[in-house]
Parts: C-alpha cells; structure tokens; sequence
C-alpha cells in the first residue's frame, strides 16, 4: 500500500486481492460512506516514446496548442497497465474525499466491492464493458452500455479505430 498526494487529493494505492478489505475499512473505520465513481484508465504504451504530458503554465493551458509539441518531458512509467480508481466521500459535517486504486494488466481480476458499496454494481459493469476489466465476483457482470453481441471493449487503447456500420431503426 501507498499513499499519495497531489492537487490537494490523496490517493491510496493497494494491491488488487485487498481491494474489498481496503474498501470496507474505509467504510467502517473511516466513515467514507459513500462511493461515486469508479473510474478506470489504459495506459498501453504510456511512457514509450511518442507520448508525453500537458505543460501547464499559470495562465492556464492553451487549447490552441495542445501536448508539449516538442515532447520536453515523457511521462512517467506506470506499474500496470490499467488503473481502476475508487472515488470515495465521507458526507457528514465536515466533508472528505479520498480515492482507493489499484493497477492491474490485461486479464488480471480485481474482486467485486458490491458487497461493501452497492452501488457499485453499474460502475463495475461499465469497467468490464468499456475497458475489459475483469471484476471477479460480480454478481451480474453483463455488457451495460454496448450491445450484447459486442466484440471487444471500445475504451481500450487496442481497440481497432472506424469502421463500425451504422445501424438505422427498420433496416436489417
């Protein structure tokens, strides 16, 4: 486990199999009583060359010129490929948020929260329906967004670009 801090949020990193142990401790000891969202990223290729990061200046980011143009800083090396983030807020008086996260490579399960969060349920759905993670003991885990006969997992790096027919109302 690791503890992390930037732009005023903190983010706890744990290892994929304590994910539910994690969850449950910041619900019941923590008093992080609600989770919205869980949110995950594909970072296939990510610190190869050919990618960098945003430069920020104080002015803001100017959306005319976007990335480094000039690839002044490669970003650094993630763990795994995939992060699978979970956004957590303790309502209350005095309101805190703090984010759980694992990483995992392609195939690897992360083990279902519903049991700890409900509402986990459609979040978990739409990480294995657009990004392909595999979230193991889920009670339902079934396409939520892309049509059932759906091949691949569209939010995906790899995932092939154009090509997808439209399909009309009344046309076969």
């Amino acid at each position: 486990m690791s503890v992390g801090e930037a732009l005023g949020e903190t983010t706890v990193v744990v290892e994929a199999d304590r994910i539910v142990e994690a969850a449950t401790h910041m619900r019941d000891d923590e008093g992080f009583n609600f989770l919205a969202d869980v949110a995950t990223a594909d970072y296939l290729g990510w610190g190869e060359p050919g990618v960098s990061g945003y430069i920020g200046t104080d002015r803001g980011h100017d959306l005319n010129y976007p990335m480094t143009r000039g690839f002044q800083r490669v970003p650094d090396q993630k763990p795994k490929r995939f992060s699978v983030s979970y956004h957590l807020l303790a309502l209350g008086p005095k309101p805190r948020r703090i984010r759980l996260q694992v990483w995992v490579d392609e195939d690897e399960p992360v083990p279902s929260v519903v049991t700890v969060w409900p509402t986990a349920d459609w979040f978990e759905r739409e990480a294995w329906d657009l990004m392909g993670i595999n979230v193991e003991g889920h009670p339902n885990l079934k396409r939520l967004i892309m049509e059932d006969d759906w091949v691949g997992h569209p939010l995906r790096k790899d995932y092939p670009l154009g090509g997808e027919p439209v399909r009309f109302s009344g046309e076969e």
